[in-house]
């Protein structure tokens, strides 16, 4: 399985403001990412709220409108099951592509949830269930909140004008 050697920790969200953005394809595996994003986000103490989109491609968009509006990080978790035609592939790189330019233009992070698989097995395995090997919703919370942390460590430190 791709989780090994992942990095655990407690994460201290009181403070901010988290967005999980979910997509509602393959409903089985997307129930089990939110219930493990929502775990993580309410442990920690962050601020969280919901919103659902029709599918992965959807995700970039209200990801980066929920940051616009003023969350400090969003969760984004979708599934994408491949079929016998290109379309996985154009949904796929167009999720993960959107999402890579969201981050980049909000500077805020997007905790990257959408499952790319080869059958629904696949997504079971990873979608937090007591029979699943991985949790990638609380994966994804869990990256969006330390990357988070670390951004507003970094605002905090950073210099307030570049020495001559």
């Amino acid at each position: 399985m791709s989780g090994e050697g992942q990095p655990t920790y407690e994460i201290d969200g009181r403070g901010l403001k988290v967005t999980i953005v979910s997509g509602l394809w393959h409903h089985r595996i997307a129930d089990g990412l939110l219930a493990g994003a929502r775990r993580v986000l309410e442990a920690s103490g962050a601020e969280i709220t919901e919103v659902q989109v029709p599918g992965s491609f959807e995700l970039p968009v209200a990801s980066k409108a929920a940051l616009d509006a003023g969350a400090d990080a969003v969760v984004a978790l979708g599934v994408i099951v491949r079929g016998g035609t290109p379309h996985f592939e154009y949904v796929s790189s167009a999720a993960t592509d959107g999402l890579t330019r969201v981050a980049l233009d909000t500077g805020k992070p997007v905790g990257f949830g959408v499952l790319t698989l080869e059958d629904e097995q696949q997504g079971i395995d990873r979608a937090g269930y007591p029979e699943s090997k991985e949790d990638k919703g609380a994966e994804a919370a869990s990256a969006a909140l330390a990357t988070a942390i670390v951004l507003r460590q970094i605002a905090g430190h950073a210099p307030t004008s570049i020495p001559a």
